[in-house]
């Protein structure tokens, strides 16, 4: 059985975050999107739905986190090199995210740097090489 993987983040602005994601390379998808929200394509089988705040909030009866005041969850997204990874984060930061304070991280089997996006959700792109796996 396939199973789908759907994140669903409240944002500031849909226009900014669409302009900001799209910038490090992600598409969405036409026929999920409106002015409510916009779905992300991360995979075939992972989608990141970013909603407008108040439409998010409509679904939360507990309220809306800000992720300013700590963090609600951090999405983690594999990539197929190191530099793939270099290259999205360089293209967050140059889109206006914040550098996560911990910086990259390299064991050797793993490479990760990880960012804050325009609303403060927290975001690590890793690569795994198995090979280099003990």
């Amino acid at each position: 059985m396939t199973k789908q993987l759907i994140v669903n983040l409240p944002v500031a602005s849909l226009e900014a975050s669409r302009a900001f994601f799209g910038g490090l390379g992600f598409e969405f998808d036409p026929d999920f999107s409106d002015e409510n929200g916009t779905s992300m394509l991360v995979n075939g089988d992972a989608f990141v739905l970013l909603l407008a705040r108040p439409f998010f909030a409509g679904f939360s009866p507990g309220g809306v986190a800000d992720p300013a005041g700590g963090a609600e969850t951090i999405v983690s997204i594999g990539v197929e090199s190191r530099e793939e990874v270099d290259r999205m984060v360089d293209a967050a930061i140059a889109g206006g995210a914040t550098v996560h304070d911990k910086g990259a991280v390299d064991d050797g089997s793993m490479y990760s740097r990880s960012f804050a996006d325009l609303d403060g959700h927290l975001w690590e792109i890793l690569h795994m090489d198995a090979s280099a796996t003990p």
